[in-house]
């Protein structure tokens, strides 16, 4: 193998908690709720989907079905599509919304996955090409620099630059040729089968990893190692 390519969100990065995105916006607001009302909204902001990167909705609501299948080919629409879930849930203050989108967005949200930053570094150390793909609406190169990992990352192909979301082959195959690899010896690394295993449709191995809290999955990227050997 020369290349492997990674899913960002649930695979090489976990987003914080629902609680703890409403709390950080609610401090960063100046708002203060008391604990039991804090907790009934985290729970409700879940239910609704409404934090990109973490539970998925239990029901997509009829009027944002159009807008949530293609949020991540742009920017505006992933906004819409998610602060229109958010929005479901009454908050105190309607600017709200806006604010738990923007936090969702910053390094402060995101923990890399343990076992990350060793199996980025040590592919570097063995001169195997590494790209990011990812179904997003928003850059995420400043969440890798900001944690150290950017320096591992040769290309980031991102679904709201190109208009194409993954499991479209095209996505992966852009990545493909922007680290100059025949795509039957690449290895892209998922946490979902839907989107990441569309990469096989290009001839490319696919290894998937569990979308899980990040003290639950300290080693599930260690055996893409063993893929490149």
């Amino acid at each position: 193998m020369t290349a492997v390519l990674f899913d960002f969100s649930g695979t090489l990065f976990r987003v914080e908690t629902t609680e703890s995105w409403l709390r950080a916006v609610l401090t960063g607001t100046g708002h203060r709720l008391p604990e039991p009302e804090l907790t009934r909204l985290a729970r409700a902001l879940e239910e609704a989907g409404a934090l990109p990167g973490g539970t998925a909705p239990k029901e997509v609501p009829a009027d944002l079905a159009g807008p949530w299948a293609v949020r991540d080919e742009s920017a505006r629409q992933h906004r819409a599509a998610y602060t229109g879930l958010s929005r479901r849930v009454p908050l105190p203050d309607p600017a709200l919304h806006d604010a738990l989108y923007e936090r969702h967005m910053t390094p402060a949200a995101w923990t890399p996955y343990p076992d990350a930053p060793e199996v980025l570094r040590t592919l570097r150390e063995r001169g195997i090409g590494v790209g990011v793909v990812s179904n997003i609406g928003w850059d995420p190169r400043p969440v890798f620099r900001a944690h150290g990992l950017d320096r591992y990352v040769d290309t980031y192909v991102l679904s709201y630059e190109h208009g194409v979301q993954k499991p479209d082959p095209r996505l992966f195959a852009v990545a493909c040729e922007a680290l100059g690899a025949d795509p039957r010896r690449v290895v892209m690394v998922g946490d979902s089968r839907a989107a990441d295993g569309g990469a096989a449709a290009l001839g490319c191995r696919v290894h998937f990893v569990d979308h899980l809290p990040v003290n639950r999955r300290p080693d599930a990227l260690l055996p893409v190692l063993d893929l490149v050997v």
